[in-house]
């Protein structure tokens, strides 16, 4: 069945998909860096979905959005203080950081490693989904792997096709360009995507030089 799209902005959307991802099907969502294809934490099988969809390898993890920093403290195991310095910098924003996981979180979201990827969005959608939900949300980019990441719902709708239920539009993602992805837990952190924060910026907030892989 053709994936229904839904204005983003309208008083039922983000009820409709919040109901649609706690029945396990995935919805895509905008946000202020790129369109993302979300499942519910609390659902393992819709996230192993996104894997399919996407046709995204088993070994990459899938970010978490988060609604507020105090939200981190459920899916990460510590926080460290060069993290806690990129959060209030950085965040809300393109920053995706990258913290020892909480035993709880479920192993198909870390690609059963012992780390998570975090970023809290610049962006009402996806965070009122988090409040909605009650819980972080599983998101990556709406595209099929290694496809440019989409920066508007009708891109992404192309991409993913009948693999979702619902796609939210709200317009062009006014960032278009994926977050920038940190370890800031390693000496000296590690940057394994520069994205909408660069390199020069995270040295400057962190008063380190840092490491591109």
């Amino acid at each position: 069945m053709p994936a229904l799209i839904l204005p983003a902005y309208s008083s039922v959307a983000v009820e409709r998909a919040a109901r649609a991802l706690e029945a396990g099907e995935l919805v895509i969502v905008p946000t202020d860096t790129v369109y993302g294809v979300s499942a519910a934490l609390s659902c393992p099988e819709a996230v192993e979905k996104i894997y399919r969809v996407k046709g995204r390898p088993a070994e990459k993890p899938i970010a978490l959005l988060v609604d507020r920093i105090e939200d981190v403290d459920l899916v990460a195991a510590r926080i460290p203080a060069a993290a806690k310095t990129l959060m209030a910098r950085f965040w809300p924003g393109g920053l995706t950081l990258i913290l020892p996981r909480q035993a709880s979180v479920p192993d198909i979201v870390a690609a059963n490693g012992p780390t998570i990827a975090v970023r809290m969005p610049d962006h009402p959608v996806p965070r009122a989904l988090v409040r909605r939900l009650g819980q972080p949300l599983p998101t990556t980019s709406a595209n099929r792997s290694g496809q440019p990441s989409p920066t508007t719902a009708e891109q992404a709708r192309r991409e993913l096709g009948d693999g979702v239920s619902i796609v939210l539009d709200a317009g062009p993602a006014p960032g278009g360009v994926e977050s920038t992805v940190i370890d800031p837990t390693t000496n000296p952190p590690i940057v394994y995507r520069e994205g909408a924060v660069s390199i020069a910026a995270l040295e400057e907030a962190l008063g380190v030089t840092v490491v591109s892989r």
